[in-house]
């Protein structure tokens, strides 16, 4: 989930950078832009050679010291990634990115409100960056403030109507807060924009074990449990595990959930399924 994160945020910073006074280097903005492949592709060493030599034309080039603060962040070098991070935002801290940057640096150490409150300030700088919103969603969904995490996730689908991701956590919120009826609604919009997406099925699914549709649900999953991603998979067995069980089908429900655990070994769903 870190990766994915981290990805998209190196995206947002990376392949445009913003304009300040004077003017940047065409040169720099060339070297922040393959800079920023590199790191997405995981040549940390280029990237880091490529966003120095950007900074060297212009040493106050925010986005450039940003995305060298990833590199750093990569490769595990907290302490130099947060002193890169700091550097920007000192230097704009009317970009959002500096303050995401910070924001993903606390989250790397599990410092969840420290976390929100970068996440915030970027939020407050630009309200449609995006990486920030559905960060600051993540993490108050973690810690269970589920009417707050439904607020942003909802913003987030008007911010970005066309990232699934947005539609899923609200969807997932309104779960958690008891608004079944409200969850439907969101997942039926969210089928009519994205279609039948791996992770809309799963919900669909889910809801219809709520509703003690064991087949059914169980048939929807069926084709999931052969998804590429491991832990969609995984997930798919175990709910799986969960429609036998409740049909009293224990050999069923114990096979299903021993796949779910050989795809992902973390796979709480099917560990419960196992221990009942």
């Amino acid at each position: 989930m870190r990766l994915v994160l981290l990805a998209l945020a190196i995206l947002s910073c990376g392949v445009a950078a913003c304009s300040t006074v004077p003017p940047l280097p065409p040169k720099a903005l060339e070297l922040n832009q393959t800079g920023a492949a590199a790191l997405a592709a995981g040549d940390l060493s280029t990237a880091e050679a490529r966003l120095s030599v950007a900074l060297e034309y212009s040493p106050r080039f925010t986005e450039a010291w940003v995305n060298l603060g990833y590199v750093e962040l990569r490769r595990g070098n907290l302490q130099r990634a947060r002193k890169h991070f700091i550097k920007a935002r000192d230097l704009n801290p009317d970009l959002p990115a500096p303050h995401h940057a910070l924001g993903l640096l606390a989250d790397r150490r599990d410092i969840g409100k420290e976390a929100e409150g970068h996440y915030r300030q970027a939020l407050k700088v630009d309200p449609g960056f995006v990486p920030a919103r559905g960060n600051l969603a993540r993490r108050l969904f973690q810690r269970g403030a589920f009417e707050e995490s439904r607020e942003q996730y909802l913003r987030l689908t008007q911010v970005a109507p066309e990232a699934l991701s947005g539609y899923l956590g609200f969807a997932e919120c309104l779960l958690r807060l008891d608004r079944e009826a409200e969850a439907d609604d969101v997942i039926g919009r969210a089928r009519l924009r994205f279609g039948d997406a791996p992770e809309l099925v799963m919900l669909v699914a889910r809801q219809l074990l709520r509703r003690d549709a064991f087949a059914e649900a169980e048939e929807i999953l069926a084709p999931l449990t052969d998804d590429a991603d491991r832990p969609r998979a995984s997930a798919a067995w175990a709910w799986i595990g969960v429609a036998r069980l409740a049909r009293a089908d224990q050999a069923g429900a114990r096979d299903a959930a021993r796949e779910a655990l050989a795809l992902d070994q973390e796979n709480q769903v099917a560990a419960g399924v196992l221990a009942r």
